[in-house]
């Protein structure tokens, strides 16, 4: 049977959050908020091991307890300059347990809110696809493109837009060797499609939001709240 693995790329800086810490670090119902996705990924059963790639250099990874998230989670601190970067270290790191056929799901760290029943449709719809997919949603608000002046110069048709999450689930030397060939893109998707293939869309919700503005943070918090028994 085929297995299933996670990375979580961790090693940005997050800068467009403009805070002190990198943005996985930051406090979310008390906890860091990277540990969100990783306990998740860590309980799931489907899933045998977690890979977090962190920056070389991260003096915040060892200052939390991790242990209650289990034996599944492993840190490698081999992480890139670009999330492409660090997810090909990640596969590397990961090459010695990951046989060619085995799912990898990429997730990203500051993306807390994933559920079980995303991850469910995740498994159940590329259960047999020859190329693998993304969680995504169907893009609902008008699109306006801006000049360099910052008005409206057109406004962009969205039938058959969507708008691309995480995680992305991929074959491992397939996803190897797309990253080794088109390092430059920002997602793993975008490098399946450098590689002639068409990843699938697997429905997910606007819960699965990824933190990436301080406003971002708060609603987070209050999907997590709300799913609370």
């Amino acid at each position: 049977m085929t297995r299933h693995f996670a990375i979580i790329p961790a090693a940005g800086s997050g800068a467009r959050f403009e805070a002190e810490v990198p943005k996985q670090y930051l406090d979310l119902l008390g906890r860091p908020l990277i540990y969100h996705a990783l306990s998740l990924l860590c309980a799931c059963p489907q899933i045998e091991r977690v890979w977090v790639v962190l920056s070389p250099e991260d003096p915040w990874w060892a200052s939390f307890d991790w242990s209650t998230l289990g034996s599944k989670l492993q840190a490698v601190f081999c992480g890139g300059a670009t999330r492409a970067e660090s997810v090909a270290n990640g596969l590397e790191a990961a090459a010695g347990v990951l046989a060619d056929d085995d799912w990898v799901l990429v997730h990203d760290a500051a993306r807390p809110c994933l559920s079980q029943d995303m991850l469910n449709a995740l498994f159940d719809e590329l259960a047999d696809d020859s190329v693998g997919g993304i969680l995504a949603v169907p893009v609902a608000d008008t699109l306006k493109r801006a000049d360099a002046t910052q008005r409206i110069e057109s406004t962009e048709s969205r039938d058959g837009l969507w708008q691309a999450q995480t995680p992305q689930m991929f074959r491992y030397a397939l996803l190897r060797e797309a990253l080794a060939s088109n390092i430059n893109v920002t997602d793993e998707a975008g490098a399946i499609e450098l590689a002639g293939f068409k990843p699938r869309l697997v429905r997910a919700d606007v819960t699965n939001l990824k933190v990436t503005f301080p406003a971002d943070l708060r609603l987070a918090e209050l999907i997590l709240q709300g799913r609370k028994p």
